[in-house]
């Protein structure tokens, strides 16, 4: 029999076997980030989301995850294009999405944002640029009487989700392997846009065009954002499939087409759309600042759709698309077709944060008696804040607090987070998931009497 000794490993493999062994760092820059910059050791990139002033904190979303960062009024130094009145003022300025670098420090696993530098806008010269009402022009003429060419620089996820008519795909990143998408002559007016007035991936493309020789190179700076405010979009049939309904993300489809048309097929979910009734369809239609992505399908992806489109975009709607090449274009496709009768009321109920509880779970289980509850409810508001009432039985601890407090809260049972109004309390959950808590929290405000009773708005 061969018998197999202990022995000692030599320290370097030891070392190897414990670097396999841990996680995976976790990135410290959006993948988007990426394509322009490079991150310096305890700096993070990412996209600004949460403000929380009444805990001194934020969260800073980095792809899928979110990072909670702390900051002192008193130290922390908030950089943006414009100055502002204080450091509340400037956070309170910076737009949710928008792109920031923040500097930190961290002790015992809290992360203290020392600098947070708001992406500014891309600066380029006049000759480099083009306005939207030039490219509205253009568009409106079309690329053979205007004598253009216009390009998407953002990734194809993003361009899928719609993008300015007559526009080709052709991603910053991938820009080196897709040349042979730009024109033959170099002379050719070629127009780049993206993200808005901090992407840099459009005055890239630019600056690799001119490198190849292009001397007609120009950039719409204000990008997809701009046009969206002013036109509809548009998107291919395989692009709608790829971005909303593969990913089932919410959305309205518009039918514009006579009851007829449709009544031999439509798209899962339409909603009849008569274009002589549009004042109606308004009436009941979901708020604009839910912004809610909107289809609209006609026959072929002609002038009926693109009218109602715009009739949506001016009454205040981004992100409205017609569907390329319309109907008939989807069932070419050979994609799903539903039959009978289009809904008469566009609803759109926007897909939940991560981690989100609806109020009326939350009302059921607070509710409860605190015996049979199924889960802990955890308060995370100051303690002036809960002089005024408290639920029965919740346990309190201010959200600054809690990485200090882990040992108060139970771990064999699932926790629910609130606050005021779901900012701390999504906060709260973040901080508690990352320590492997089973959690969740309510995404909404909250009002609490001295009796324990509570309303949801």
């Amino acid at each position: 029999m061969k018998i197999l000794h202990r022995c000692a490993l030599p320290v370097a493999c030891a070392t190897a076997l414990c670097a396999a062994d841990a996680p995976a760092p976790k990135p410290a820059s959006a993948k988007i980030c990426t394509t322009c910059h490079t991150t310096a050791p305890d700096n993070l990139r990412g996209h600004f989301d949460n403000f929380a002033p009444k805990s001194n904190s934020f969260q800073l979303k980095i792809d899928e995850r979110m990072e909670v960062l702390r900051f002192d009024k008193a130290t922390v130094k908030v950089i943006t294009p414009e100055p502002a009145a204080d450091v509340e003022a400037a956070f309170k300025g910076i737009a949710k999405g928008h792109e920031v670098r923040v500097q930190f420090t961290e002790k015992d696993g809290v992360k203290t944002a020392t600098v947070v530098a708001v992406k500014p806008p891309v600066k380029l010269a006049a000759n480099e640029t083009i306005t939207l009402d030039e490219v509205q022009k253009l568009v409106a003429m079309g690329p053979e009487k205007g004598k253009y060419f216009l390009f998407d620089s953002r990734p194809a996820p993003r361009f899928m989700e719609g993008a300015i008519p007559t526009a080709v795909n052709l991603p910053f990143p991938a820009f080196d392997k897709q040349v042979d998408k730009l024109p033959a002559d170099k002379n050719a007016l070629v127009v780049f846009y993206c993200s808005g007035k901090t992407c840099n991936m459009s005055p890239g493309s630019l600056a690799k065009a001119r490198q190849l020789g292009y001397t007609h190179a120009k950039v719409f700076i204000e990008g997809m954002p701009a046009w969206a405010k002013k036109q509809p979009g548009v998107l291919s049939p395989a692009s709608l499939k790829a971005a909303y309904v593969d990913t089932q993300t919410p959305m309205v489809v518009l039918d514009a087409r006579s009851a007829a048309e449709a009544a031999k097929g439509f798209l899962k979910g339409s909603v009849a759309a008569d274009p002589n009734q549009l004042a109606d369809l308004l009436k009941t239609f979901p708020a604009a600042k839910l912004k809610p992505p909107v289809v609209v399908v006609d026959e072929t992806g002609g002038e009926t759709a693109k009218g109602v489109a715009m009739a949506l975009v001016k009454a205040g709607y981004a992100g409205v698309n017609v569907l390329s090449g319309g109907f008939k274009a989807w069932q070419a496709a050979a994609l799903p077709v539903e039959t009978g009768a289009l809904a008469a009321k566009a609803t759109f109920v926007p897909r939940p944060r991560p981690g989100s509880i609806s109020p009326a779970d939350f009302t059921r289980i607070a509710e409860a008696s605190i015996a049979s509850r199924p889960a802990l409810i955890l308060d995370v508001r100051n303690a002036d804040e809960t002089k005024n009432g408290v639920i029965k039985g919740a346990l309190l601890i201010p959200e600054p607090q809690l990485l200090a407090r882990l040992s108060e809260i139970p771990r064999d049972r699932p926790v629910i987070c609130h606050c005021s109004t779901g900012i701390r309390a999504e906060l709260a959950y973040h901080l508690l998931k990352e320590k492997g808590y089973d959690v969740r929290f309510l995404p909404t405000e909250i009002t609490i009497i001295d009796t324990g009773e509570f309303t949801i708005d």
